[in-house]
């Protein structure tokens, strides 16, 4: 699934638009940014409520096909400027990172 199909099915705000067409292969919840940088997947969907410039930077180096902020979590601009610098994707979703999670995986498992 892509970045595009996901944002489009669960209805999530693209704050930032990257590359678009890239894929999901799963997902990871996480917002100590030491522990995700280590951690998450590439190619996953990454849910935090983490919306600062260093978030940002642990995204390029996991290489994530996404952030997505969950329960509304804001973006600040230093956030959004380097995020379109380094074609990061970040949309913004109403649910806990628990609920986004769970429709993640039952979309994967289509």
């Amino acid at each position: 699934m892509t970045v595009k199909e996901f944002a489009d099915k669960l209805a999530l705000k693209v704050l930032v638009e990257g590359d678009m067409e890239r894929e999901i292969t799963g997902c990871y919840i996480g917002d100590l940014l030491s522990w995700v940088m280590g951690r998450a997947p590439e190619d996953c969907a990454w849910l935090t409520v983490m919306g600062n410039i260093n978030s940002i930077a642990v995204a390029t180096l996991a290489d994530v096909s996404c952030i997505v902020l969950t329960e509304n979590a804001a973006l600040d601009e230093n956030a959004r400027t380097k995020a379109e610098m380094h074609d990061v994707n970040i949309l913004l979703a109403r649910e806990n990172s628990y609920q986004v999670a769970v429709q993640l995986h039952a979309l994967l498992t289509e």
